[in-house]
C-alpha cells in the first residue's frame, strides 16, 4: 500500500512519516510505502484516481478532489488544530500577534494553504485588496531532496523553526496554539485520509492504518528521540537536528480523535471559502466506525 504527504521536510505530517519509518504500519500488517506528492490538491487527486491508498494532508482540502465530501473521509487526526504559521522578516520588527504588520507585504503560501491565511486575515479585520496584501507561491520553491514548499515559505513548523532560529524571521501567528481570531484553530487539521472505496472494500486495512497512527503518536510521546531517528533518515542534516524540538512542542496535539466541534468549524470555513456549497454532516466527513480506535 502507499501513503502520500504533500510536505515532507516538516512536522506537519510527521506521524505519517514516523509510522512508516518506525515500523508501526508493518506491525499492523501493512506493507506501506511513503511518497511525497506536492501540492495537497494533487495528492488528493492521486488518491481519487487510485494511485495511492492514504493521504496525510490538510482536512479542509478533501473537497478539491472529492466535491462536497463525496468519496473520501477522515479516519484520524495526525495532530490537532490548524498547523500553519505566519512568519515575517525579522527586519520588519513585528511581534507575536501583530497580524496588522502584514499590510503591504508579499506572502508565500502553498495552494489551498493560502485559504486559511486569507480567512484569518478577513476575520482579523484586514482587507487583502485595501491593505495591499499579496499571497502566492514562493519563487523557486519546489519539492525535492533538500527543500520543499513549507520550508521555503517558512509556513510549516520546520520552516518556521529554521527561520526563527536563524534570525531571518519572526513568529507572528501560530494558529495551532490559538493565535488569530476565535475559531481559526478549526479551519483545518493534519489528517489521515482515505477513499470510501477502500473503507468499503478493505475496512481491516483501514483499521490497521488507524491503529498504526495511534501507536506512532504514543511512541513519540514516550520517547521524543524517535523523532530524531526518523528525521535522520528522511531530512537534510539541519532539519534532522531540529525535528525533535519541533515535534516535542507538538506532543500535546498528537491525538487521533476528530471532534464534532472541529468538523463544524472546518465545514463553516469551507463554505466561507467556496470549497463546498452546503453544510456537510459529521458522519459524511469522518469514518466514524474507526473512532473507537482513536483512544484504544
Amino acid at each position: 500500500m502507499k501513503i502520500a504527504i504533500p510536505d515532507l521536510i516538516s512536522n506537519s505530517y510527521f506521524p505519517a512519516i514516523a509510522a512508516v519509518e518506525l515500523g508501526f504500519f508493518k506491525e499492523e500488517g501493512l506493507d506501506m510505502e511513503l511518497e511525497a506528492i506536492f501540492p495537497v490538491d494533487h495528492t488528493l487527486e492521486v488518491l481519487r484516481d487510485g494511485g495511492i491508498d492514504f493521504v496525510g494532508g490538510s482536512a479542509h482540502s478533501v473537497p478539491f478532489a472529492y466535491p462536497n465530501w463525496k468519496g473520501a473521509k477522515l479516519i484520524g487526526a495526525l495532530a490537532q488544530n490548524m498547523y500553519w504559521f505566519l512568519i515575517l522578516r525579522s527586519d520588519l520588527g513585528a511581534k507575536r500577534g501583530e497580524i496588522e504588520k502584514i499590510k503591504g507585504l508579499n506572502i508565500g503560501a502553498a495552494p489551498l494553504v493560502e485559504l486559511g491565511l486569507k480567512r484569518l486575515l478577513v476575520e482579523s479585520g484586514i482587507d487583502i485588496e485595501r491593505d495591499n496584501v499579496t499571497i502566492g507561491p514562493v519563487p523557486g520553491a519546489f519539492l525535492g531532496e533538500n527543500k520543499n514548499f513549507g520550508v521555503a515559505a517558512a509556513a510549516n513548523g520546520m520552516g518556521a523553526e529554521v527561520a526563527v532560529t536563524s534570525g531571518a524571521g519572526t513568529l507572528v501567528i501560530d494558529a495551532r496554539r490559538g493565535d488569530g481570531p476565535p475559531g481559526a484553530t478549526n479551519y483545518t487539521m493534519s489528517s489521515l485520509i482515505t477513499s470510501q472505496k477502500l473503507i468499503d472494500e478493505q475496512p481491516d486495512a483501514v483499521a490497521a492504518a488507524v491503529r498504526a497512527l495511534v501507536k506512532t503518536q504514543e511512541a513519540l510521546k514516550a520517547d521524543i528521540s524517535l523523532a530524531t531517528t526518523v528525521g535522520q533518515k528522511w531530512f537534510p542534516e539541519l532539519e534532522a537536528s531540529l525535528i525533535a524540538q519541533v515535534v516535542q512542542r507538538d506532543l500535546p496535539y498528537l491525538d487521533a480523535s476528530i471532534s464534532r466541534e472541529f468538523v463544524d468549524g472546518m465545514v463553516q470555513f469551507q463554505m466561507n471559502m467556496g470549497l463546498i456549497d452546503a453544510p456537510v454532516a459529521y458522519e459524511d466527513v469522518v469514518a466514524t466506525q474507526f473512532a473507537p480506535l482513536w483512544n484504544a
